[in-house]
């Protein structure tokens, strides 16, 4: 199940939406052959854009399908499922 409300997914959508553009202008800097520290910079705002939207879903899921599952007695493998997911995130 998802914790995701409409306005969410479309905010969600438009930020991807941004992001792909922020990735297509990577490949023409790098096409182009632009400066090395303004593709780096580049770089580092997609990677602000995808942690942005990995955190907002990551607040809907917690206070959606985890506060669910709390309640309906199925925490523990929500929860162990949970700490996977953030144990990759902080690669």
């Amino acid at each position: 199940m998802n914790s995701l409300s409409e306005e969410d997914k479309k905010d969600l959508l438009v930020r991807l939406r941004r992001i792909e553009g922020q990735v297509r202008g990577l490949q023409r800097m790098i096409d182009e052959e632009k400066y090395c520290v303004d593709i780096l910079h580049q770089i580092n705002a997609v990677q602000g854009g995808l942690k942005k939207v990995g955190l907002k879903i990551l607040d809907k899921h917690v206070h959606g399908c985890v506060q669910r599952a709390v309640k309906e007695e199925e925490g523990d493998d929500v929860i162990n499922e949970l700490m996977e997911v953030l144990a990759k995130f902080t690669d």
